[in-house]
């Protein structure tokens, strides 16, 4: 099993990476079938199933298919250049994507929201088609979009799920957590080391560095428009922005002899959220491994630089590929996906990639930064995933700020440790696998239980 750090951290558009980036990159694929085949399309069509449907409006997934299909993709997204071009289809019925000649599609009528037909291999389901001057389909493919951004056609998706996995090549292929701990003990070099030796079998390390240098500039960025924005979320909730206000009273606060030490959960909890507000708002994000959890890993790191004594920013390369090779063992065990397992799979994952994390870079040994993931993951087993009308706002932006909260205290009992525990990061793991699987569908991003029917939604 080899997945990359730029596989796990992917720069994209908020507010969701499942139900928006997923999208958008499905329409690309599709594009490019399109250019590949001998067929003319006169016009374009597309429906929605699953967890995609019924969740479909809150998550801007109809706007993200209609840009995928229009040529757009999550990391060179351009929202001015998204809105000119969205009022021109609504305008014209067409699409103009590059390589292909104008397109017929006309959103009203050409792109369904199917609440009645699941698809069989994924919870968020797509048929993209290409139709002649006649009407009749010429060309189409299902997608499935299974979480943190990652899109596989439905061939795909049945070769994915095949016993055994495909040599990749790479010095150090473990595909469980005890792999990783034999592996990493035979060579004596840490996660971060060995997970740097795989990367290099495919970039040099110039591209290595150079690319997670971006990843953390964008994550923070984020958080910086997060702490300096306020104002009313987009999507009818009305939900303010808290982020500005709470960081600017914990600034007031600083050196006051008054402030109580719980005062630092407020601190990891706002970098959250504002990463979570900006996903929200539709912003730049990093999906980590999620936009829906993207909060949680930049506010540990930032966590980390203001607040911790010793810490160092030529660290945070060893941060990202220690999560990421969590996530990795996450997302290929078991699920990042919230319409597959639940957000136990969004933050579930994330608190045990930044628990991970932290603890690598404040010295903890591979046993105790298993033992960090561990402890993260154990803690949100079970967790629903259940947004208030389909919106990535409630109770996702404060639930990042408690994931990261979590993570910061999973890593510290770790390195309070020597990494002997009792439950391993690899049950934990499949322990999420399982209840994800026996989790009834109301509860997996389909905003039929949970706060989503409790709550009013307007």
């Amino acid at each position: 099993m080899f997945l990359s750090v730029f596989d796990m951290f992917k720069v994209g558009v908020g507010p969701s990476s499942s139900h928006t980036m997923g999208p958008m990159v499905a329409g690309a694929r599709f594009l490019d079938a399109l250019r590949a085949s001998p067929f003319n399309a006169h016009g374009l069509k597309a429906s929605l199933h699953g967890s995609l449907a019924f969740t479909g409006k809150g998550h801007a997934t109809d706007r993200a298919t209609i840009l995928g299909l229009a040529g757009f993709l999550p990391d060179s997204y351009d929202n001015e250049k998204a809105e000119a071009t969205l009022a021109t289809i609504a305008e014209t019925g067409t699409v103009s994507p590059p390589g292909l000649p104008t397109l017929k599609f006309v959103p009203a009528t050409d792109l369904v929201f199917d609440y009645d037909h699941p698809l069989p291999g994924h919870a968020n389901a797509m048929i993209l088609m290409a139709t002649d001057a006649q009407d009749d389909v010429i060309l189409q493919e299902t997608y499935y979009s299974i979480g943190g951004g990652f899109v596989l056609t439905e061939a795909e998706l049945a070769e994915a799920g095949k016993a055994g996995a495909k040599p990749s090549g790479c010095p150090y292929p473990f595909q469980t957590a005890a792999e990783m701990l034999e592996m990493a003990a035979a060579s004596g070099n840490s996660i971060a080391e060995i997970k740097r030796a795989n990367e290099l079998h495919f970039r040099s390390a110039k591209e290595l560095d150079d690319g997670m240098a971006r990843l953390w500039q964008v994550m923070n960025d984020c958080i910086e428009r997060g702490l300096a924005t306020d104002g009313i979320l987009p999507g009818g909730l009305k939900v303010r922005r808290r982020a500005k206000g709470i960081h600017e009273a914990l600034k007031a606060e600083r050196g006051l002899n008054i402030t109580a030490p719980h005062v630092i959960n407020d601190w990891m909890s706002v970098y959250a959220m504002a990463v979570n507000e900006e996903n929200a708002a539709g912003g730049q994000v990093v999906t980590a491994p999620t936009n829906g959890a993207a909060g949680v890993l930049p506010a540990v790191i930032r966590y980390w630089l203001d607040h911790v004594p010793g810490a160092s920013a030529s660290k945070i390369g060893d941060f990202l590929l220690t999560a990421s090779a969590i996530g990795g063992l996450c997302k290929h065990n078991a699920s990042i996906s919230g319409a597959e397992c639940g957000c136990q799979a969004e933050v579930g994952s994330a608190a045990a990639m930044a628990a991970a994390g932290l603890c690598a870079v404040m010295g903890g040994s591979p046993a105790q930064v298993e033992n960090a993931a561990e402890i993260a993951l154990e803690h949100h087993l079970g967790m629903t995933c259940d947004p208030v009308k389909g919106l990535v706002q409630v109770p996702c932006i404060e639930r990042n700020g408690l994931g990261a909260i979590k993570a910061v205290s999973a890593a510290s009992l770790a390195l309070r440790g020597d990494g002997k525990h009792f439950v391993p990061l690899d049950s934990a793991i499949e322990t999420m696998r399982q209840t994800g699987h026996d989790m009834h569908e109301k509860y997996k991003e389909t905003s039929l239980g949970g706060l989503a029917v409790n709550v009013p939604n307007c």
